[in-house]
């Protein structure tokens, strides 16, 4: 779940770190008077997206009207594919140094990680492509946090000295909150040092883990809503898990996991998936609609069905799968890797009834579709 920046900046505060004053207007007269209110101000559009800056989505307004007619401007453009609605009308601060800091989850060292840049602000992706030394990447032992000694190191050789302490605290308190809001991205940038050598967030990026959801309610509900394409909406509306890519073979499974390793594998030998689509022990009863959302892409060329059962059997998914197949009469082809419990009887129920025979391993039935998807024959 992503957040915009009205929404994410106040979690910061919670936690301690400084913002500005801001207040949240959905037309261009609450901008005028909430700038009436706060004084020289910025009006900046409020997307789940970057790159708002560059868009020109965020404005300096010296004076009320000023602000009123940025946000005339702002309001109802749109930035990143998403129509802005709303912006927020924040104090200037009164800006001396641009930082960046973030904590993320790290695949590499199966923990967090604290990002930090003393180039901060809309070009600190360049700046970091142009010289990779300038992103400092600093693992966190997930068994012992972040500690003062170990966010230290990210400043080592930056001639920040005077606002050590306070950055300091700043990332002990994002590790914080990362931590006990169960985020997978909490991001700063910019993180300024101000004139008055004040450490304030000018923005915030959050990214809450969508399965901590039953642990965060109140903070889930300040998500922004999430952008699906039409069969994503379809999907979602009929309870499947459904995310549209622009590959050509098509995915079913059970299970994210071995969803997911299914499209590795497909991207591995020289495929694309155009979907993940995750269905489990729901197979028997949902195969005809998860097939129909799969096949109104008109880009997929070939389909891969993997299971593999544990709990749910095999054979009841493999039969859901048949009997919607045999219905809908798609034209395009299959391909089977069936595995776990109820394999034997799944596999005879393929051959018996669509006269396929399905592959022994995952590896060859993925080879199969991605040659099919590609219209050629398999290696």
């Amino acid at each position: 779940m992503n957040f915009e920046e009205h929404a994410a900046k106040p979690l910061l505060a919670k936690f301690g770190i400084a913002i500005p004053e801001s207040h949240l207007a959905f037309t261009s007269i609450e901008a005028q008077a909430a700038a009436s209110a706060i004084g020289p101000c910025v009006v900046k559009a409020q997307v789940p997206t970057g790159k708002r800056g560059k868009a020109g989505g965020i404005k300096l307004a010296a004076t009320p009207q000023e602000a009123f007619q940025h946000a005339e401007k702002i309001l109802g453009m749109e930035i990143g594919g998403w129509k802005v609605s709303k912006v927020l009308i924040e104090a200037q601060t009164p800006i001396a140094r641009e930082l960046y800091a973030a904590i993320l989850d790290d695949a590499a060292s199966k923990g967090p990680m604290l990002l930090f840049s003393a180039l901060g602000g809309m070009d600190v992706e360049e700046a970091a492509e142009r010289d990779p030394t300038a992103m400092r990447h600093i693992a966190i032992p997930i068994d012992e946090g972040l500690t003062e000694e170990t966010a230290r190191r990210a400043l080592d050789g930056v001639d920040l000295s005077e606002h050590a302490g306070s950055l300091v605290d700043v990332f002990l308190k994002l590790y914080r909150a990362w931590h006990e809001l169960d985020a997978e991205l909490i991001e700063i940038n910019p993180l300024v040092i101000t004139k008055d050598n004040r450490v304030v967030a000018l923005d915030c990026k959050f990214t809450l883990d969508d399965s901590a959801e039953p642990r965060q309610k109140a903070v889930a509900m300040q998500a922004a809503p999430e952008k699906r394409t039409v069969l994503e909406a379809k999907a979602a509306a009929a309870g499947l898990k459904y995310i549209e890519l622009g590959g050509s073979v098509g995915v079913l499974a059970n299970g994210a996991g071995l969803t997911m390793t299914t499209m590795d594998v497909i991207a591995h030998y020289g495929g694309s998936p155009s979907n993940f689509l995750e269905i489990g022990g729901e197979a028997y009863t949902k195969a005809k609609t998860a097939l129909s959302i799969l096949l109104e892409n008109p880009n997929i060329k070939a389909l891969l069905v993997n299971f593999c059962g544990a709990f749910a059997r095999t054979d009841v998914m493999a039969e859901g799968v048949i009997n919607a197949w045999l219905e809908l009469k798609p034209d395009i082809p299959i391909f089977f890797t069936i595995h776990g419990t109820g394999a034997d009887e799944a596999v005879a129920l393929v051959k018996e009834r669509l006269g396929i025979e399905p592959f022994d391993l995952m590896d060859d039935a993925v080879k199969a579709a991605v040659a099919a998807a590609n219209g050629r024959a398999a290696a």
